[in-house]
């Protein structure tokens, strides 16, 4: 399993690799808002400092936490370009090669 917030640092990464990736190409797309659908075990660690985590369950390993409550979570993210030199935030553009197998 991995933590959601691992899941959405992943994103974030390859999101910003495709800005990178496309930022000379004459065909650019505008990324709008980003839906991530994923079920969630939720855990809460029972020491003094108790804290709930959220951990991504891969589809076939439902029965492995069913200790775990498990729940269906929908988030959605709009992505921004922050600027070094302090202006607004911006819409990210991305463009890119299209991978083996993408839809």
């Amino acid at each position: 399993m991995v933590e959601l917030s691992d899941m959405i640092r992943e994103l974030r990464s390859q999101l910003t690799t495709s800005l990178a990736d496309g930022a000379d190409e004459a065909v650019r797309f505008e990324l709008g808002p980003v839906e991530i659908e994923a079920t969630v075990a939720v855990t809460r660690e029972g020491d003094a400092n108790t804290k709930v985590r959220l951990w991504v369950v891969d589809a076939g390993a439902n029965g492995k936490y069913a200790h775990a409550q498990t729940q269906t979570i929908k988030v959605t993210l709009a992505p921004k370009v922050m600027s070094a030199d302090g202006s607004p935030p911006r819409t990210a553009m991305i463009a890119g090669y299209e991978v083996d197998g993408e839809r």
